[in-house]
């Protein structure tokens, strides 16, 4: 029998949170997401999973690329890959690249990050794979080992191709693995200029010189896409991404994604509901030595919670139960399911805070005579429609 009991003392620790009045989030950007990097956890997003023209923010896959071949060794900074003519003539942001010469790497991925250079990005994608077509080819492939599935590329550099389209979501997804599993590298997209051929450039990203915290990531733009960018920022330990596309202009984009980022992290906070070791509810015991055995959080339950949801924390126990004795100390029970606004609810394990013994066989038999005598009442707090 799965037995609910529905709690509220989760509220208590955002009740302070929630006392001033917040309107939903909304945004200019037909496409948006707001992402903590610690957990994943989507705390805002519209229409994020739509592939759409993602420009040069999908330059952030050709840079990923890069940055896996480097950790497993099949690079290094200090390879030099040859400029072709293909590169050299390319066209919108460029790096100034000098056909027939050799290129470190490091000095590419400069070129690529804080400059934005399509001759850069050509440069790679020759060297890594050969042709440019096979570097796309590369892409997509990675995209789906790495669970990007609404991504396919059509070359390195984000130029307009129908078939070359990512989701906000996946530019979300894609950011958090490069923070997260090519820390030594995430350093580059922070720069605020970069200079090769005595020509200095700045990195297009407003977020860095506009918002405090900023660190990265990727600007994109194209008549038929609009103006997007990719950022993240880090305040006090915590960390969010956001990620827009088929903002009007670029204005509007600088406008725009701070006040997101803002809103990132001040109407969104990391709020602790159980310390570790906390009592967050009981478990009715069958053939127990006491009728029930508190059940406790094994480590500090936290959630990432919106001022606009925070009068809607709420709280349920769920374990199949009574639960027969003997049971011990630190015995997983149940779980914990937490749920605000519209938001997904999350599951925390809860465990046996206590050891409960088996009474003994004189005790089983006057439990089987009061069953015999009288159906048992149902269980404060048992859900009757649960299986």
């Amino acid at each position: 029998m799965r037995i609910v009991q529905v709690i509220f003392a989760a509220l208590a620790a955002v009740a302070a949170f929630s006392s001033a009045a917040v309107a939903e989030v909304t945004t200019k950007a037909p496409y948006a997401i707001i992402m903590d990097y610690e957990t994943g956890a989507v705390l805002y997003e519209k229409d994020a999973d739509r592939p759409t023209p993602p420009s040069s923010m999908s330059k952030l896959m050709t840079s990923a690329i890069v940055f896996d071949r480097l950790k497993t060794g099949q690079l290094k900074l200090t390879d030099e890959f040859p400029v072709s003519e293909k590169a050299w003539r390319m066209e919108g942001s460029k790096m100034w690249t000098r056909v027939d010469t050799k290129i470190p790497l490091e000095a590419l991925l400069n070129g690529v990050i804080v400059q934005s250079g399509n001759d850069a990005c050509v440069v790679i994608a020759e060297g890594v794979a050969g042709s440019e077509e096979a570097f796309a080819e590369l892409m997509t492939k990675k995209a789906r080992e790495w669970g990007l599935n609404n991504s396919t590329f059509a070359n390195a550099t984000g130029w307009p191709d129908e078939n070359h389209k990512m989701s906000t979501r996946d530019l979300a997804l894609l950011a958090r693995k490069i923070i997260k599993d090519f820390p030594e590298y995430y350093k580059y997209y922070a720069k605020k200029e970069f200079t090769w051929e005595k020509i200095r450039q700045p990195n297009r990203n407003p977020l860095l010189y506009s918002f405090k915290g900023a660190d990265g990531l990727k600007t994109g733009h194209t008549e038929d896409a609009g103006y997007g960018l990719v950022g993240s920022a880090e305040i006090d330990g915590e960390r969010r991404i956001i990620v827009v596309n088929g903002l009007a202009s670029e204005k509007e984009r600088a406008a725009e994604t701070e006040r997101l980022m803002r809103i990132a992290f001040n109407d969104f906070s990391r709020r602790t509901l159980y310390e570790q070791g906390a009592i967050a509810g009981d478990a009715l015991v069958f053939a127990g030595a006491a009728p029930s055995v508190p059940l406790v959080a094994g480590e500090p339950i936290s959630m990432i919670i919106s001022r606009a949801d925070a009068a809607s924390v709420s709280a349920k126990v769920i374990y199949e139960g009574p639960v027969e004795a003997p049971i011990e100390e630190g015995q997983q029970i149940g779980v914990l399911r937490i749920s605000a606004g519209q938001g997904d609810a999350r599951e925390f394990p809860l465990y046996a805070g206590k050891a409960v013994k088996a009474i003994g066989p004189l005790g089983r038999i006057g439990l089987a005579a009061k069953t015999l005598l009288g159906k048992p009442q149902a269980a404060v707090g048992e859900d009757p429609a649960a299986e």
